[in-house]
């Protein structure tokens, strides 16, 4: 009899809120980035997320939330996912919210094809068929007279190439505690863009609303990792990644109910087949880790 892993309803739904509070920071991105340099968005995304973990975990667990066997290591992602940060952020500024997030998300593409380079995972034919199809369907969002081949989605795919590197160097980190993981990407952007955000911008005085939404941009993103971790917890990766692709239909009604815009047919088209060769990828490695089989599954 196969068997297949149990997917958690709880597991699912925090994946499903955890994107939608992902979504949430995209658009109040989109939004204030047509008055603020980018830098400035990512520092407060970083900042804010940064001074919640330490208000509410350094006094329970002290320099345990910091201490690392491989600060090195560390540090660089940390500067690899601000970097990615500042691509998207920036590719948000002048791309519609749908085509931006579709366009990073063939980081995982990414991850497929260097882990296989410089973690020695196979690469079968079901996960070249996945990269096939995701480049497909990139080509179809950023074709030739469409609105999205413009130098920012140069950015976008920026922001995918280094999420992919933050994520390949994670899986280096995997015997790292998860809140010392989550700790120092935050740090770095608070450290590292606080040195030239005061001459980025001579604004003296900040509407309440903006306050606030820089404030809520370091908040979502804090509670948007805490849901992801917790549904971790909860359920296997393998069980629950066909649900970060959510985050996908949050951005086109986000999209299309704040801006106004929704994705022509072959920018849609690009997208589904974006979400659904990943779901697919997904479905088809937990069917094959079920089975009895003579060689290791193509399973994480």
């Amino acid at each position: 009899m196969k068997r297949h892993a149990h997917v958690s309803l709880s597991a699912a739904l925090l994946i499903v809120l955890a994107s939608a509070c992902f979504t949430v920071i995209d658009v109040s991105v989109k939004y204030l980035s047509q008055r603020y340099p980018v830098p400035l968005l990512v520092w407060a995304r970083w900042s804010v997320q940064a001074l919640l973990m330490l208000a509410l975990l350094a006094p329970k667990l002290r320099w345990k939330l910091v201490r690392t066997g491989r600060l090195g290591m560390q540090l660089t992602r940390g500067v690899v996912l601000i970097g990615s940060s500042i691509c998207f952020f920036s590719a948000l500024k002048y791309l519609p919210l749908a085509e931006a997030t579709a366009l990073n998300y063939t980081s995982p593409i990414l991850v497929t094809l260097m882990a296989g380079w410089f973690l020695g995972e196979r690469l079968t034919r079901p996960r070249w068929a996945f990269v096939i199809a995701g480049l497909l369907g990139m080509i179809l969002i950023v074709r030739p007279g469409s609105d999205v081949l413009a130098p920012a989605a140069l950015l976008a795919f920026g922001a995918a190439s280094l999420y992919a590197t933050f994520q390949i160097l994670t899986r280096k980190l995997a015997g790292e505690d998860l809140m010392v993981l989550l700790i120092y990407p935050a740090l770095v952007g608070a450290v590292v863009l606080s040195v030239p955000i005061p001459f980025l911008d001579d604004i003296t005085w900040y509407p309440i609303r903006d306050v606030a939404l820089f404030v809520g941009i370091g908040i979502m993103g804090f509670f948007g990792h805490l849901l992801f971790i917790r549904a971790f917890q909860r359920a296997s990766a393998s069980a629950i990644a066909p649900f970060t692709y959510m985050q996908l239909v949050w951005s086109t009604l986000a999209g299309w109910m704040v801006f106004g815009t929704l994705p022509d047919m072959w920018t849609f088209c690009g997208i589904v087949i974006i979400a659904g060769s990943g779901v697919v990828l997904t479905w088809y490695e937990r069917w094959r880790a079920s089975l009895p089989q003579s060689e290791p599954a193509a399973v994480d």
